[in-house]
């Protein structure tokens, strides 16, 4: 009876290894994200972590590509591990090159704004920023030029409505997107500008920026200023100017919608003193059916009965 001879390849120990390191990188961003939605800790470890995740999966890339190698010249075992880690790595960077593919052409700036010459300015988020944070005074001139080169169409929103009904619409588009109102002003005798201050999160980590929108009459009616900023970062990825533009057109969505709801003035016709005997009620069909005319001269009778 013929004797079968099995030859045991081994696994390749850099197809492990690059598997191993793209499940931590995927463990690190994870708990980074849910580091910044829940606020166990400051921002900036959770930054920390997250970068640490991005090096770890970059890492991981490399590993198994050496580990493609290795299993090409050794004729090891080892293509699902290195397979499984360039995938798990992959989804790891996905968004992160997107954003920054994306973002390459922005400025490096982290506060954007409708009104940079007389900025909104901030009092009760101003309270709740961390001393790490970015500050809440708006940076200048300098970072002025910078956004009005990258987003031109970054501006004051006027409309012909009060200065309430323009409040109300703004405050109405801020609850809809479910951002966390800390503040809310309205305008009234004494104080002729409304103020919204709000908590907003990104989509994917959930960081916190803040927004405040300022309504203040103007002309005949009222404009509508709002400064995006970010906490953390000198970079916002066009964050900011991304959440200004959406806002200013849901509140122009609604500042349509408010106007076709009001009804049409209705107009009334003037009587002219030609049609005013037509028009009296002692001429109209319905009273003379009920008393039959009175006689009068002939002289005196109305040329319109002709």
């Amino acid at each position: 009876m013929a004797r079968r001879i099995i030859y045991d390849q081994g696994t390749s120990r850099l197809a492990l290894w690059a598997r191993r390191l793209a499940l931590f990188a995927l463990a690190a961003a994870i708990l980074s994200v849910i580091i910044v939605h829940s606020g166990l800790l400051e921002m900036r470890p959770a930054l920390v972590t997250f970068g640490a995740s991005l090096a770890l999966a970059v890492l991981a890339l490399f590993v198994a590509f050496a580990g493609f190698v290795s299993i090409w010249r050794e004729g090891l075992l080892g293509m699902g591990a290195s397979l499984s880690a360039i995938a798990i790595a992959a989804l790891v960077l996905a968004y992160p090159t997107y954003i920054a593919v994306k973002a390459r052409n922005l400025p490096w700036i982290y506060d954007i704004t409708t009104d940079p010459i007389d900025p909104p300015r901030y009092d009760t988020l101003a309270k709740v920023r961390l001393r790490d944070a970015n500050p809440i005074v708006y940076p200048g001139l300098t970072m002025a030029e910078l956004q009005h080169e990258a987003y031109p169409d970054i501006e004051p929103l006027d409309t012909d409505i009060d200065t309430r009904s323009a409040y109300n619409a703004a405050l109405a588009v801020i609850n809809r997107r479910r951002w966390r109102v800390v503040e809310a002003r309205a305008p009234d005798q004494g104080r002729p500008e409304g103020r919204i201050e709000a908590v907003a999160r990104t989509p994917i980590m959930g960081f916190r920026d803040d927004v405040i929108v300022r309504v203040r009459p103007f002309e005949d009616g009222a404009r509508v200023d709002v400064r995006s900023s970010s906490r953390y970062g000198q970079f916002d990825f066009g964050t900011n100017a991304a959440r200004i533009r959406a806002l200013l057109e849901d509140l122009e969505a609604e500042f349509v919608e408010q106007a076709s709801d009001e009804p049409p003035p209705i107009a009334r016709p003037k009587a002219s003193p030609k049609n005013s005997s037509k028009n009296s009620p002692k001429n109209s069909p319905k009273n003379q059916l009920r008393s039959p005319p009175k006689a009068v001269p002939k002289t005196n009778q109305p040329t319109a009965n002709r």
